[in-house]
């Protein structure tokens, strides 16, 4: 997300300071037409080269142990029960519990390194000497790479030991489930009906299967060698180490190029230089309709504060998942229940503050305001809560198994990030598009007020409409559909939906606030549009694919997306460029007296530079740090993903979110109530950036560290086994979280809820009818 901050004093606001060049916007043509390609591209090739799913498992004896229909009953048990809220298959899902694939692999090696030294040296496996192990040990993995899958008859052979290990894993998940202090807090005896085990070992197991098994005409698995785990044979592949290497080359050339650039061009960047900056739009004369937005940002603030509760409890389940202070937690909020809750009252609290400042500064494009305007916006907040707390209630009574055969439709689809239940998925973009509908009857070219406002609208409405139309890809696969697929379409919601549509959208609504309050000129603003997208999207695009390097996807994504991943950092480096400026724009600047003028959204200006700050930091320098196929291959769902995702998701969307909720704040404001409501956003401001911080540097890195050195030490079954996460050290680490929690929640979210509530109940005693003041000098 970008911050235009320039101003011209000598010329009017809106007056149209003439047209920009036709090529920034080919530019941007060219850059989406390219990166889609290659994204459709590397999206048609996961269906072709997904590890498939054999009609058949059998044993040398051709007795049979399991089929398609088993794995995929599996993968349902598996989504229905919340299962990827509390471990994980292929490194993605959660960290509660183990990585279901990678525990299955390593315990399918030793039941084979165990025969293996049986049939050869007639002794267990722990009694040999260390020329007899590693020859076993040698012998395991070729035993276990060689891929017996027969295409043309769709039979998978395994051999004894494969058969007697998938036949030990349903004990073994049988026990898992039993006892919540052993697994992350799952509610106790979660799964118990027989048939359910057998088919959840079943797609345990053949993801075990993939994860080892050489990938016809390639020496390495189907999952390129992941999990690491060297006493199967898996190692990371020559690709990741060569794409890494060559990753950090484009990134330097990436970043010369873009600051060879901005020395040339002296018109690139977020402040205009030279100009003074006077505040133009002044607070406490909304409209009747704007201020029937800020309900949404109470809900928002509200939301906020839920998330974070949630959050302190799902890390409670990682620091002493056997009891809640003597209480027994579980029984009713069991860990998966909370984990679920946390992500989706994310999404939800950042969409709609988004979605709400969006009408906020719909509606101050224009002069006038429709009639149907304030009853619309009531009918969009009631569909909001019906989706939001509708989807949350359905996603605990899915969880709770009391939804039968409709948990997938109204309950907990399971898939992380994407968990609502299908109706509510279409409620919610039928509710998008309605949202985007009444965005265009506010800012048609018929209505605005200012002509010379309109390319700026028109990218405007263009990230709008992304919003709602890149979130259909969740709706493309099942519960049953091939999980290398399934993640394919997955990320293009994670990634391309949040990182880069809502970045771009982000963008568009920052530059056109700082238009409309008379702090940029519109070309500066469109400058900053246009060269977002060019950056965001050269490298967003493509760059998707980075979450891909290791489910069922072949070398030619961890080429193409490491290369173009790398590109992220580019303009995140560039926030630092106008750092020092974008701290004086806060200042404002002298009258014709000398005096100090007074910016009236100083603290939305503060939120901003968060952004910028935590952009760097979260996105940039944290999401660097695990996106070479190299680092990702031993770091992939350990802490370090967590403390990249928290520092980029609260530190970027959240903290812009929270901008944009203080600016609606102040803008409905009037002068004399508005020093009651500061106070609160000033502690929060402080309450959620140190508390974020000290989450981050106390428990999260240090603790994503630990946990990838064990991973380097013991491989990557242990790392993210509970013998590792229930380790003395690993609890110490997370309860050194709780300072961080702690003032995050009392001294960030509780105020911020608090300002929301005393702005909405101050608006009851603002006169009716008040009109727009107006926000551009003549």
């Amino acid at each position: 997300m970008s911050t235009a901050t320039g101003s011209v004093a000598a010329q009017p606001f809106n007056e149209d300071d003439g047209a920009l060049s036709p090529w920034w916007i080919r530019a941007v043509v060219i850059v989406m037409i390219l990166g889609f390609a290659g994204l459709i591209l590397i999206t048609a090739l996961s269906y072709r080269n997904a590890p498939p799913i054999p009609a058949r498992v059998v044993d040398p004896q051709g007795a049979f142990l399991f089929g398609s229909d088993d794995v995929g009953d599996g993968q349902a048990v598996f989504l229905r029960y919340g299962l990827m809220a509390n471990g994980s298959i292929w490194g993605h899902g959660a960290y509660l519990g183990p990585d279901y694939s990678a525990s299955a692999l390593h315990r399918m090696g030793l039941v084979t390194a165990e025969a293996m030294a049986q049939e050869r040296h007639r002794k267990a496996f722990g009694a040999l000497d260390r020329s007899e192990a590693a020859a076993v040990q040698a012998e395991t993995a070729v035993a276990l790479k060689t891929n017996r899958y027969d295409e043309a008859t769709g039979t998978l052979q395994f051999t004894d030991a494969q058969a007697a290990a998938f036949t030990a894993e349903i004990s073994q998940w049988t026990s898992y489930f039993h006892d919540p202090s052993r697994n992350g807090g799952l509610k106790a005896d979660l799964i118990t009906d027989p048939a359910e085990l057998r088919q959840f070992t079943a797609f345990v197991t053949w993801a075990a299967w993939a994860s080892v098994a050489a990938r016809p005409g390639e020496e390495h698995s189907y999952t390129n060698n992941f999990p690491y785990d060297p006493s199967v044979g898996n190692t990371p592949i020559s690709g990741a180490l060569l794409w890494s290497a060559i990753s950090l080359m484009v990134l330097l050339a990436g970043i010369a190029s873009v600051l060879l650039a901005f020395g040339k061009f002296d018109y690139l960047g977020w402040i205009t230089r030279g100009h003074s900056v006077k505040p133009q739009m002044l607070p406490g004369r909304s409209s009747r309709g704007q201020n029937a937005l800020v309900k949404f940002f109470v809900v928002v603030a509200l939301l906020l504060l839920a998330q974070a509760l949630v959050g302190g409890a799902v890390a409670h389940y990682r620091a002493d998942p056997g009891g809640f202070y003597g209480f027994q937690l579980e029984r009713i909020f069991p860990s998966n229940l909370m984990r679920t809750w946390h992500l989706q009252l994310a999404i939800f609290w950042i969409a709609t503050a988004y979605v709400a400042a969006a009408l906020f500064l719909g509606r101050s494009l224009r002069t006038d305001e429709p009639r149907w305007l304030t009853g619309c916006i009531h009918a969009l907040f009631a569909a909001f809560a019906v989706v939001i707390f509708g989807s949350l209630l359905g996603e605990w009574a899915g969880i709770a198994q009391l939804l039968g055969p409709l948990w997938f439709w109204f309950g907990n689809q399971g898939w992380e990030y994407l968990e609502l239940g299908r109706v509510w998925q279409i409620l919610l973009v039928v509710g998008l598009f309605a949202w985007f509908a009444l965005l265009w009857s506010l800012v048609r070219p018929s209505a605005l007020a200012e002509p010379a406002a309109k390319p700026i609208v028109r990218m405007f409405m263009v990230a709008a409409l992304a919003i709602p139309v890149f979130y259909i890809p969740a709706m493309l696969f099942g519960a049953k559909t091939n999980y290398t697929v399934v993640d394919t379409w997955r990320f293009w919601i994670i990634h391309l939906w949040v990182e880069g549509f809502f970045e771009f959208f982000a963008t568009t609504v920052v530059a056109l606030t700082f238009y409309q309050l008379g702090l940029t000129r519109r070309n500066v603003a469109l400058r900053v549009i246009y060269l977002d997208a060019i950056l965001y999207f050269l490298s967003g695009l493509m760059g998707t694919g980075h979450h891909w390097y290791f489910t069922g996807q072949t070398n030619v994504n961890m080429a193409l997306s490491a290369l173009f991943s790398a590109l992220e950092v580019v303009p995140l480096t560039l926030l630092t460029l106008d750092a020092w400026d974008f701290v004086r724009t806060t200042r404002g600047d002298r009258d014709a007296a000398g005096k100090q003028m007074v910016i009236p959204h100083k603290w939305t200006f503060y939120f901003l530079m968060a952004v910028g700050f935590w952009n760097f930091v979260g996105a940039g320098i944290f999401g660097f740090l695990i996106n070479l196929p190299i680092v990702s291959y031993y770091e992939t769902g350990t802490l370090l993903t967590p403390n990249h995702g928290h520092a980029a998701m609260m530190g970027v969307f959240g903290m812009l979110a929270i901008a944009l909720m203080v600016f609606v704040l102040r803008q409905t404001s009037r002068d004399e109530d508005w020093p009651g409501v500061e106070k609160y956003i000033r502690c929060a401001f402080w309450g959620t950036n140190v508390g974020l911080a000290m989450m981050v540097a106390m428990s999260l890195f240090p603790g994503g560290l630990l946990q990838v050195w064990d991973v380097l030490q013991n491989g990557y079954w242990h790392a993210r086994s509970l013998d590792y996460i229930g380790s003395e050290r690993s609890h110490m680490i997370e309860w050194l979280r709780m300072p961080g929690d702690v003032v995050f929640i009392v001294f960030g979210a509780v105020p911020l809820a608090i300002a929301a509530l005393k702005s909405y109940l101050a608006l009851g005693a603002q006169p009716e009818g008040c009109k727009l003041a107006p926000h551009h000098p003549a």
